[in-house]
């Protein structure tokens, strides 16, 4: 799997949500290998777009299409500032991975001291964190060429992900979620309480 991370800052929320909307009713048939995206906006008019593709090819075929570039121009036009993108070839499910009945879901960014290592603890079987976290459905981790990481954790809803954070988990679970957050450095959090999503041939 291929993910863009695509970030920026936005007044008309509204607007760009029908914007997404309309890229998956005129686009989405002509983008090849294109798998869905989870979308939204941060309390403070910060867009996240977290968009799937079956590979980097696929992706870059897309962003070649004249309709896409016209498309994004648009699109662009609805940011305060340049957008952001991030590609990453390097992606890890995590549980479940998302979910489009997802009721909230929080982004968080930063960089991995050691991305073969953290791919490794993502590895392992989670079985721990299911039960010590039943409120988090599932996520990815998406990692740039740069070590620059973007995890979405999908929840059912923000009042469960909010009580689950005060729990204390069982120690094994503990220390594989401290080995993770070890390997972490500028770590920023992005909370999407209206998140929406798409997946490819949904309508």
């Amino acid at each position: 799997m291929f993910i863009q991370v695509i970030q920026g800052r936005c007044t008309d929320a509204d607007a760009l949500h029908r914007q997404m909307d309309r890229w998956t009713q005129e686009l989405e048939p002509g983008a090849t290998g294109w798998l869905g995206g989870t979308y939204g906006l941060t309390d403070d008019g910060e867009f996240v777009g977290v968009v799937r593709f079956d590979s980097r090819a696929s992706a870059e075929a897309n962003s070649a299409r004249p309709e896409q570039g016209a498309w994004w121009e648009e699109t662009a036009r609805l940011f305060d500032g340049e957008a952001s993108f991030h590609d990453c070839d390097d992606v890890t499910m995590m549980l479940d991975g998302g979910s489009d009945q997802a009721g909230f879901v929080q982004v968080i960014q930063g960089r991995l001291s050691d991305a073969d290592r953290f791919r490794h603890a993502m590895a392992e079987p989670m079985d721990m964190l299911h039960e010590a976290r039943p409120d988090i459905i599932g996520g990815t981790v998406a990692i740039d060429a740069d070590g620059f990481f973007t995890q979405t954790m999908a929840f059912r809803t923000e009042a469960e992900a909010r009580e689950g954070e005060h729990k204390s988990p069982p120690p094994d679970a503990q220390r594989m979620m401290d080995e993770m957050n070890s390997m972490m450095s500028d770590v920023s959090y992005h909370d999407l309480h209206h998140p929406w999503f798409a997946t490819a041939g949904a309508h």
